[in-house]
């Protein structure tokens, strides 16, 4: 049997508090389940409450932290990155495994979970960073 290393048991943890906000509805500048979620806000709320890491808060800043992954080497988490606004890093989504990924997606949306496989995100697609919990 495998060892889980504590940092994934954290990561999982991240994955599993977005999971708690699925349909919050959108909410620009949203950091919270009672006032919804911007991308951006679904993250930092998600890392607060698995790990009281407090994270910066736009897109952009996010992207450059953490240490960059491959796709194939993502792990529920990891952040990824699109380009949703003809401008890299503008939206932000949390890994979740077999290429699934949890974020707040845009006015009048929800939480909600998207195939990362789709073409829309796949042509979108920045790139994903690993933060180190």
């Amino acid at each position: 049997m495998r060892a889980v290393s504590a940092a994934a048991v954290e990561t999982s943890e991240v994955a599993l508090h977005a999971l708690s906000a699925l349909g919050a509805p959108y909410a620009e500048g949203g950091r919270s389940p009672e006032t919804g979620f911007d991308c951006s806000g679904l993250v930092a709320y998600a890392y607060w409450r698995a790990s009281r890491l407090a994270l910066p808060r736009t897109t952009l800043e996010l992207s450059r932290i953490g240490r960059h992954v491959a796709a194939p080497d993502l792990q529920p988490g990891d952040l990824l990155f699109f380009d949703t606004q003809r401008r890299a890093y503008s939206h932000v989504g949390i890994y979740l495994g077999e290429q699934r990924f949890i974020h707040a997606p845009s006015a009048g949306g929800a939480v909600r979970i998207d195939d990362l496989r789709l073409d829309y995100w796949l042509r979108r697609f920045n790139g994903a960073r690993r933060l180190a919990l």
